[in-house]
């Protein structure tokens, strides 16, 4: 499965940004589907995760209650809206689909390029 992740850009801090993630190739079957990001100098931390048929959702705590992720599944495409941006949240953002998000953990196989996010104050 090819992911593209896609809706990055310059936001100032207290303003929002809606990142979207196409799907496409073997999408017959929907995956479960996350969001990570990456900030320059620093390791790729998990931010959200939808289960295949959106029922389940998990947040990092750095995130709860301003992110929102949900997901389209008959345009293969996942969404994470950001509301309340800070210019910690300023990194590179990915999206990424398989596996199952277990005990605090998440670890999908697949991944797509990022999108950048940048958040002045």
């Amino acid at each position: 499965v090819q992911l593209q992740a896609s809706g990055g850009g310059l936001v100032q801090a207290g303003g929002s940004l809606r990142l979207s993630c196409a799907a496409s190739g073997r999408t017959n079957s929907n995956y479960n589907m996350g969001w990570f990001r990456q900030a320059p100098g620093k390791e790729r931390e998990f931010v959200s995760y939808i289960s295949w048929n959106g029922v389940t959702t998990n947040y990092a705590d750095s995130v709860k209650g301003r992110f929102a992720v949900s997901r389209d599944n008959a345009k293969n495409t996942v969404f994470l809206q950001m509301n309340s941006l800070k210019p910690e949240d300023t990194a590179d953002y990915y999206c990424a689909a398989g596996g199952t998000y277990l005990r605090g953990n998440y670890n999908p196989p697949y991944w797509g390029r990022g999108t950048q996010v940048t958040v002045s104050s």
